[in-house]
């Protein structure tokens, strides 16, 4: 059954060079149906691909910075 936390509205935030940051907790839902659970207060989402830990961030980012424009 759900409950009222369940239809609380996540905030998401979008960073310049890293992640996207969403106010957890929160699934995740990948391409091929898998669920990921996360019970963190924030989650980071890999949006580099670069992660080993992917759709979840593991600062991989860090290592490949974009040139300024």
């Amino acid at each position: 059954m759900p409950t009222e936390s369940d239809n609380k509205r996540r905030r998401v935030t979008l960073t310049a060079d890293g992640p996207a940051l969403v106010e957890g907790p929160v699934d995740l839902v990948t391409a091929d149906g898998t669920t990921i659970h996360c019970d963190r207060f924030l989650v980071a989402i890999c949006l580099c691909r670069r992660s080993k830990n992917y759709p979840l961030c593991d600062t991989s980012h860090r290592k490949h910075r974009r040139p300024p424009p």
